[in-house]
């Protein structure tokens, strides 16, 4: 089918099929599980499953869509057009599905993928533990394993989601007497089960989007187990650098779009000066400068996927979206509720609009952002040692 066509036909499904609700252009990820769980959302997200489109690149034959790098900018240039959310979102479609894909065998394809693909499987992350967070090589959750299953005992942390996640993906030791990078299994276990127990933290914002999993004696069949028995440090890294690879993903955000957002800010709380500028020259400045680094982020990703081949897979280069763009996130947030001056400290109470209340827990919330998924320290890390190749 040639472009034109096809987005023509896009342009005429979006119409027919994408809830005005679900045209919001983004969210916060702490806010999608409750968006995600509306009618509308849900009505949206089978639309999309139907033709594959909740993973639009995937294989066909596991339930994807099977667009090539062409007909998949087109749909995600519809979708930016009339600000659609993604039809569904969580690290199956961004973690766990592409590291299966690639590393998986074809029996866990055919009984995971397309699960994924319709929503019927949502997944959340066994890595971090109270002891092995940054050195997550350290960890000491222990897998024994019985038969056809693993048994396995520990503690997770930071499992982002785990209160609505129904499948877990896991790193586990497997044998104590191995070099500690060396033991270690990478397994997919069910949540539905009396040996998995999820409390939720409250963070500091208010909200709380992670939790620490308790498992004992939880259950992971044998046949869920991903790449070898023993070897799962590669698989773990691997899945990583799908995730960091999420940050070339995002579409570019406009650069007057993104401007107004600062400006306009800056103009309510600041005041402007007699040709329509913001008042201060310092502010000015800062939100000059957040508005040029984030618009040669947003290009310089967009470059590396026009550069990229059609099948080419994250590599350690990720790590340097990662860094950037987390540092970025975090001081746009800071920059924001500077610019409202008091109001932007806002936590409660009728003196604050709905945007300064929000402004306060994005600031809060937002100081994380430099830490999970990989500390900025880690990404510096591997930038030095795999990108740079520079000497431990």
């Amino acid at each position: 089918m040639s472009i034109d066509t096809f987005r023509e036909e896009v342009r005429d499904w979006l119409q027919d099929s994408c809830p005005e609700s679900m045209r919001l252009g983004a969210v916060h990820f702490e806010d999608a599980y409750d968006i995600y769980r509306t009618d509308d959302a849900l009505a949206w997200r089978d639309a999309a499953a139907e033709r594959g489109w909740t993973a639009p690149t995937w294989p066909t034959q596991y339930g994807g869509g099977g667009l090539d790098k062409d007909h998949n900018r087109v749909l995600g240039e519809e979708m930016a057009r009339i600000k659609a959310l993604p039809p569904a979102t969580g690290m199956g479609l961004t973690m766990i599905g592409p590291t299966i894909l690639e590393m998986g065998n074809e029996d866990q394809r055919q009984r995971h993928i397309p699960k994924i693909v319709t929503g019927e499987a949502q997944w959340c992350q066994g890595y971090s533990e109270p002891g092995a967070g940054s050195d997550l090589a350290g960890l000491q959750t222990k897998a024994v394993l019985e038969g056809d299953q693993f048994i396995i005992n520990g503690q997770k942390i930071w499992t982002s989601g785990a209160q609505h996640a129904n499948w877990m993906f896991a790193l586990v030791r497997t044998d104590p007497e191995a070099p500690k990078h060396d033991g270690i299994s990478f397994v997919l276990l069910p949540m539905d089960q009396p040996g998995v127990t999820v409390k939720p933290i409250k963070l500091i914002s208010g909200s709380s989007p992670f939790c620490e999993t308790f498992l004992d004696n939880a259950v992971a069949s044998r046949e869920d187990l991903i790449g070898e028995l023993n070897k799962g440090w590669t698989v773990g890294k691997r899945l990583l650098q799908y995730e960091r690879n999420g940050a070339t993903r995002r579409a570019p955000k406009k650069k007057k779009a993104t401007l107004n957002v600062y400006a306009s800010i800056a103009k309510e709380y600041v005041g402007t000066d007699a040709d329509g500028r913001i008042a201060d020259t310092g502010t000015r400045d800062d939100v000059i400068k957040q508005v040029i680094q984030e618009r040669a982020l947003a290009l310089t990703t967009k470059r590396v996927l026009d550069e990229s081949k059609e099948t080419g897979a994250p590599g350690a280069a990720t790590s340097i979206f990662k860094a950037v763009g987390s540092t970025l996130a975090k001081e746009g947030s800071q920059l924001k509720s500077t610019l409202r001056g008091t109001a932007g400290l806002g936590w409660e109470g009728g003196a604050f609009s709905e945007d300064e209340l929000e402004s306060t827990r994005s600031w809060l919330r937002d100081r994380a952002v430099t830490i999970y998924g990989g500390t900025n320290e880690v990404q510096y890390n591997i930038i030095a040692k795999r990108v740079l190749g520079l000497p431990d």
